[in-house]
């Protein structure tokens, strides 16, 4: 790609995360989590973002390479050692309604050959630490996540190419999914938007009591909560900002009833479980529980996932995208769970967001697990859906309707 036609389109993708993902309002702080490789991208957003009124850019970086020394080599005491001021950070910038921007381009094999034991460990202790305490921030302010086109992730794509060319290749990839190589993204993103949401309203209009899923390996039933609230497209917070949290996404969403799941479900892609991938997995449940995990690779770090707490074993998302969507239509795996969530239809493990319930914002914690919602430190997306998978709404009454049939819409909006 021509370095100049790459920049521009770099600072465009910049403007997108700035004022479509964080819809970022003038004065508010902006806190980063990045990898050090993500420094480009990071400078273009810190520009765009002072352009648009950012009162203060904070960047939290990591260096991989560190971080995977750290799991070899620390003692058991120091995995879980997380230090206050992470916390206090987190609260200062949630607390003043700021904006967050999460840049997820790690590399997919970072950890592989890690003890899971002490990937669990350390997990559990950073969640524990942070994820608990500062769940009471939910929906508090806007926050985006996106990527970039790191070397380790490129190479993961496309083992085949040469480190630089699979780099160019995977930035071409990621500006397609996300909108960036048109004339207009942002007004591309206002349309693409526009049409998720007509097909999330469809839904909440409906209101099924069950969605029933179909496909080879799978014959799963999810319960959904009487008060379910179907999401997509965009989000809405208390500091009074809409934005699209997503960049990309393709799907709309929400909670399943977490005492409701029963059947079996199979991935139809790998999951990239904090730098370990977890491949050609099925999982069953019973009254919303999983009893049996396999797993061809990774399945000791699945199950060591879902015994993170006592409700890590449950679902607390179920999302729709059709199998027509443009990450799906690419034909590539790209090991990244912002983007392959956006292939196929997913379910995820763990909690449920409180705007998936209907006033779930406002309830206390026993309050939304009598709404069926489920609450725990994890939420892990994975992906089920295909060209082969059939999904039906259960209605109150029993009734089936066509929801999806071979991977796509199959009602009009």
């Amino acid at each position: 790609m021509d370095p100049q036609e790459f920049d521009r389109l770099l600072s465009k993708y910049a403007d997108v995360v700035v004022q479509v993902g964080l819809n970022l309002r003038n004065e508010q702080r902006l806190s980063v989590r990045a990898i050090l490789d993500d420094a480009p991208f990071i400078r273009k957003v810190t520009e765009s973002a002072y352009k648009a009124g950012a009162r203060y850019v904070d960047v939290m970086w990591t260096d991989e390479p560190s971080y995977r020394t750290y799991m070899e080599y620390a003692d058991d005491e120091a995995l879980t050692e997380i230090p206050d001021w992470i916390l206090t950070r987190y609260e200062e910038y949630y607390k003043r309604g700021d904006a967050e921007l999460a840049i997820h381009s790690s590399n997919p094999d970072l950890l592989e050959g890690i003890d899971p034991d002490r990937i669990a460990k350390s997990s559990k202790a950073r969640l524990e630490k942070l994820v608990g305490p500062l769940q009471k921030y939910e929906n508090a302010s806007n926050w985006c996540v996106a990527a970039t086109a790191t070397p380790s992730w490129a190479r993961k794509v496309f083992p085949a190419m040469p480190v630089e060319e699979a780099q160019t290749k995977l930035w071409q990839e990621i500006f397609k999914a996300c909108r960036i190589d048109v004339p207009d993204p942002v007004n591309a993103w206002k349309v693409h938007t526009w049409n998720l949401e007509k097909y999330r309203d469809y839904l909440n209009n409906k209101s099924y009591t069950a969605l029933h899923y179909k496909a080879p390996g799978t014959d799963l039933t999810i319960g959904l909560p009487k008060n379910q609230a179907w999401c997509g497209a965009q989000e809405s917070f208390k500091n009074g900002i809409t934005c699209t949290v997503n960049i990309p996404t393709e799907e709309v969403f929400t909670a399943p009833h977490k005492d409701k799941a029963d059947g079996v479900v199979t991935s139809s892609r790998p999951l990239n479980l904090l730098g370990t991938l977890i491949e050609d997995f099925s999982l069953s449940f019973e009254n919303g529980r999983i009893v049996k995990i396999t797993a061809k690779k990774g399945e000791a770090d699945l199950r060591k996932l879902t015994e993170m707490d006592e409700n890590a074993s449950r679902l607390g998302e179920v999302a729709l995208v059709p199998n027509s969507s443009p990450i799906s239509q690419s034909g590539i795996l790209f090991y990244n769970t912002l983007f392959d969530e956006n292939a196929a239809s997913h379910i995820a493990l763990g909690n449920a967001y409180r705007t998936s319930i209907k006033s779930g914002i406002d309830m206390t914690d026993e309050e939304f697990a009598a709404e069926g919602g489920n609450k725990s430190l994890v939420h892990t997306d994975f992906m089920i859906g295909s060209a082969e998978m059939d999904i039906d709404g259960i209605t109150e009454d029993g009734t089936r309707e066509p929801v999806m049939r071979a991977g796509e819409w199959a009602f009009e909006v």
